[in-house]
């Protein structure tokens, strides 16, 4: 009988857990929700309730040349930048998992700094540095900057995936007379294939998505989509700002999903 009432009362915490996590998942999505429901109502007017369902809103986004511009921008900003992310991150988490050598613990705290410090902090100081070189902002600023975001995501990605992964093959394919360059790309590459895509999507959603440290780094008349849905939010909320937040949360959701998607297959098949 004693132990009835401290089991009541431990079922009741849990569901007022349980209702607090409701909560918050609905404080956080239902935003989401609305924007994209939003984005469909055929009225101007972006309120509820709806006056109709119409894609009239999607259609003129492309109709619209500055946005099709800060599509363009955002695009080529988040391959070019998840491409040398990737590129220096598998040489990085391939040199901090497989070697060792003097400063390594140090040049891994540097490398994981991005991750620690503020997007604010981190664009103020690289456009500080960068004012006291004189070069002035640009698009390779802006590149660079993106590549530093996101170079520790990819070495955490592929590190965790190399560390998973015994030496064994590497040290057959040594002991049978490859060189070093023959077993990283006959052995090792393959292995970590799924990492390296992994980390090269995560890397495009990060840059595709940023605006809090693109806004210090961008040119001015250069737009991404973020900075471009900032700019239009100044003057009013129109339908297209809906349609447009719509396109970037599918964007944004859809490449994450399909990282793990390709990551899971290219695992098993390995």
């Amino acid at each position: 009988m004693s132990g009835r009432p401290s089991l009541e009362g431990a079922s009741l915490g849990w569901n007022g857990l349980r209702l607090l996590t409701l909560c918050v998942y609905v404080f956080m999505f239902a935003p989401i929700v609305v924007v994209i429901l939003l984005a469909f109502n055929s009225a101007r007017t972006g309120s509820f309730p709806m006056e109709g369902f119409s894609l009239q809103w999607f259609g003129k986004l492309f109709d619209n040349d500055s946005i099709i511009a800060a599509f363009e921008t955002s695009l080529i900003l988040a391959a070019s930048s998840s491409f040398l992310a990737t590129l220096l991150g598998v040489m990085a988490a391939i040199a901090l998992i497989r070697y060792s050598f003097k400063g390594k613990a140090v040049i891994s705290n540097l490398l994981s700094l991005p991750l620690l410090m503020p997007e604010v902090v981190l664009g103020v100081s690289l456009l500080m540095f960068l004012k006291f070189l004189h070069q002035p902002r640009s698009f390779l600023l802006l590149l660079l900057g993106h590549t530093v975001l996101s170079l520790p995501y990819v070495i955490l990605v592929v590190q965790a995936r190399l560390v998973g992964l015994r030496q064994h093959y590497e040290e057959a394919a040594m002991s049978l007379g490859a060189n070093r360059l023959q077993t990283f790309l006959d052995v090792t590459l393959p292995l970590i294939s799924p990492a390296i895509i992994g980390g090269f999507l995560f890397a495009a959603t990060l840059s595709f998505d940023n605006i809090t440290a693109t806004l210090f780094w961008k040119k001015p008349g250069i737009e991404t989509v973020p900075t471009k849905i900032f700019a239009m939010l100044r003057t009013s909320i129109s339908p297209e700002i809906n349609a447009l937040g719509a396109v970037m949360i599918v964007i944004t959701i859809a490449l994450p999903l399909l990282g793990g998607y390709v990551v899971r297959r290219l695992t098993r098949g390995r």
